[in-house]
């Protein structure tokens, strides 16, 4: 996805709030943004004026997977809560420029949505390393598809996923944080469990742990074995020995969803006392669905 130089500047507007229909961002808050995209950079003396600094920013990741990300972050209802703006008046004027470079930006089901000129859907990968917002935004779409089939009834279908986001995420943060990692993950997410556990300075066995903090950490484990379990006997991947109900689809879906989230803040904390290991990577984890 190729933006002209007014959409450049037009998304620099938006993403700035000068234009008055967005949050507006500070110069930290735009490193901060753009840093989530690949960016490395600092604020401090010497700063350029913001409007130049986002329009450069975008420049450099133009024509790229991420600067559809960008559009969709910035795009996102979710960022107008805090300015309580209305996100339509900001999509109607990056439309007024994107339509001229092929592409368009809507909202669809809550999300921010960019089609080209024949209708299809833009597709693109957060680029490595975004942070935790995009983490959270993947494990957010998978356990939407999680609850998506328990609106339609599949609960097998809705167990399966939830699991394998799990599996994805532990897979992600074993290679990302030991490079002695198995090259092929054979199936026991109890013994994947564990070895991340190890990993993350989670093990409920750590003296230097607080008792009532020990029991939540031992819950997990019992948590993911529970979730283990409940697709070898409930799941549509083996053969079945008990058929799931609504609400236990819901219980390991939200299990799932709780889970997923502490490990990849966990991984993020451990990450942020040693800077050399490498970011968490969802390429894998997006192909188990």
């Amino acid at each position: 996805m190729k933006l002209s130089q007014r959409s450049i500047k037009a998304l620099g507007r938006i993403v700035t709030g000068d234009e008055g229909l967005s949050l507006y961002r500070s110069g930290p808050k735009l490193v901060e943004l753009f840093n989530e995209f690949g960016a490395n950079g600092t604020y401090g003396q010497g700063f350029p004026s913001r409007w130049m600094y986002a329009e450069e920013s975008i420049r450099a990741i133009n024509d790229t997977p991420a600067i559809a990300a960008l559009i969709c972050h910035v795009c996102d209802p979710r960022e107008f809560m805090d300015s309580q703006k209305d996100p339509l008046p900001a999509l109607e004027f990056l439309n007024q420029r994107l339509e001229y470079d092929g592409f368009s930006v809507s909202i669809d089901k809550g999300k921010a949505k960019i089609r080209d000129v024949d209708g299809a859907s833009v597709k693109f990968n957060s680029p490595y390393g975004n942070g935790a917002n995009d983490a959270h935004t993947f494990i957010d779409e998978q356990i939407e598809k999680s609850e998506e089939k328990i609106t339609e009834g599949d609960y097998d279908g809705a167990i399966t996923n939830a699991r394998s986001l799990l599996e994805a995420i532990m897979c992600d943060i074993e290679i990302a944080c030991d490079p002695n990692a198995p090259t092929k993950y054979d199936g026991d997410m109890n013994k994947l469990y564990k070895r991340v556990q190890k990993i993350l300075k989670l093990e409920a066995t750590r003296a230097d742990i607080d008792g009532a903090l020990k029991q939540v950490l031992s819950g997990l484990s019992s948590v993911i074995a529970g979730i283990a379990s409940a697709r070898n006997s409930m799941s549509d991947a083996h053969a079945r020995s008990y058929k799931p109900s609504k609400h236990h689809a819901v219980l390991v879906v939200n299990s799932a969803k709780t889970l997923a989230n502490f490990l990849y803040d966990t991984k993020e904390y451990q990450s942020a006392k040693k800077p050399n290991n490498k970011p968490l990577q969802t390429k894998a984890a997006i192909s188990v669905f």
